[in-house]
């Protein structure tokens, strides 16, 4: 994986004004657009796209201190007009072309990345894979931005609206695995990033062939593997900790990809004030 995703790197570095056909380049090296861009956003801690934007620009500053016409400078990094490509500038470097070319700065700067894959081996991951037969995830649905770090202040009070008869009565609703209350984050942007929309599900999973009461929402997911990782520690930091992980220790170690489909969180046992957890996180996988 880390080998493919250098390989990105160097097709960017090759043509700056054009953009990397992911999908024929992944397939090629024999794996997928989705697993590419969530890896590459979980290690570089961007997304692919922000990159190429950011390594444009930073090229780009170079021809703008020079005397070449800016319409000329737009059109060799891929852009229609200077309108357009003086907003990506300023997005990079917080100032315009013309301001840079009458003063020379300042400028923000994006090295050139070379992913190193280096494992130490002294922080085993609990996990297994297991083969799982189509099910339904039933629940309470929300539309919510994707956090990083710490408690997502828009989950919590999509759960905290819940009343409490209804965790009992999801609970008894659950028949399959993953067991138990549900953490479920779907739709989640391939690339990551942060604020980006994703549909949360607070609910549990059903065996398919189960009909869910009329007034819960439902996510149905086809048959497949999962990878899962059991997390031991303080909440959500040990969880999120461990997520990240999964992209920097266990798929470039292991013949496995991410495949789309939802991420799932079981708590098997938590504190009274929920700052300590033992979960599993469910990721849906596919053989490299």
């Amino acid at each position: 994986m880390i080998a493919i995703l250098n390989r990105v790197i160097e097709l960017v570095e090759a043509d700056l004004s054009d953009d990397v056909d992911l999908a024929g380049l992944a397939g090629s090296l024999g794996t997928t657009e989705y697993h590419v861009r969530r890896m590459f956003s979980s290690l570089a801690g961007m997304p692919l796209s922000e990159y190429v934007r950011r390594r444009r620009m930073t090229v780009a500053a170079a021809d703008v201190l020079g005397d070449a016409e800016m319409l000329e400078i737009a059109v060799r990094y891929g852009y229609g007009s200077t309108e357009a490509f003086g907003r990506a500038f300023r997005a990079v470097h917080g100032v315009s072309p013309a301001d840079v070319r009458r003063d020379g700065g300042p400028l923000r700067t994006q090295p050139q990345l070379r992913l190193r894959l280096i494992l130490e081996g002294n922080t085993p991951m609990d996990t297994r894979i297991a083969d799982r037969p189509a099910f339904h995830l039933v629940g309470h649905a929300a539309r919510v931005p994707l956090v990083h770090e710490g408690v997502n202040p828009h989950i919590q009070a999509h759960i905290a609206g819940l009343p409490g008869s209804e965790h009992a009565r999801l609970k008894e609703l659950s028949s399959t695995e993953p067991a138990g209350l549900l953490q479920v984050s779907a739709d989640v942007d391939p690339d990551y990033v942060e604020g980006t929309q994703l549909t949360y599900l607070h609910g549990v999973a059903l065996d398919e062939h189960e009909s869910a009461p009329e007034d819960l929402d439902v996510i149905a997911v086809p048959a497949g593997a999962w990878a899962v990782f059991r997390t031991e520690g303080p909440y959500p930091a040990t969880l999120q900790s461990a997520w990240a992980a999964t992209a920097s220790d266990w798929f470039p170690s292991n013949p496995w990809r991410l495949r789309p489909g939802p991420s799932i969180v079981a708590v098997l046992d938590r504190s009274p004030d929920f700052g300590f957890a033992t979960c599993e996180l469910w990721l849906p996988v596919e053989r490299e």
